[in-house]
């Protein structure tokens, strides 16, 4: 891999913290706020992923990077485990909704469940990534 890739990818797992930080952050100022970051958090992580493996043109679309995530990491070489992929529809459906809905109303209750399943994915797909960043550097330093 190249250099560029791996730094893309320590990138995009820092603006997933950010974004889930955010998320907790904005839950009294801005339920939308909330919403939009923790699906963030899930976005920016699966970039991690497709700079690793670079897929870079997917991450132009939300839903073409879904697809791909769903495609080769959970049933081709079921690297993680299928209920990932519910949590990342629902936080799509649930971000976009929030942002471009007028009639939606959140509830905060709701809202932090999204951002506890943010939270779990993160978690899920996150050592994987380590790992591989931690062998790219290995690989590069060789």
């Amino acid at each position: 891999m190249q250099p560029h890739k791996t730094i893309l990818a320590k990138v995009a797992v820092e603006k997933s913290d950010e974004a889930l930080k955010a998320a907790y952050a904005s839950l009294d100022i801005s339920l939308t706020v909330s919403q939009n970051r923790a699906y963030y958090a899930i976005f920016y992580i699966v970039c991690a992923l497709a700079y690793l493996d670079d897929f870079i043109p997917l991450i132009k679309s939300h839903h073409k990077l879904m697809g791909y995530f769903n495609k080769f990491y959970l049933h081709e070489s079921k690297i993680f485990d299928i209920s990932l992929l519910k949590i990342y529809k629902n936080l799509i459906l649930n971000r976009e909704s929030a942002d471009y809905s007028f009639i939606t109303k959140l509830v905060k209750e709701k809202v932090i469940i999204d951002i506890e399943s943010a939270k779990e994915f993160i978690e899920a797909v996150k050592p994987y990534i380590s790992q591989r960043l931690s062998e790219e550097e290995k690989n590069i330093n060789d």
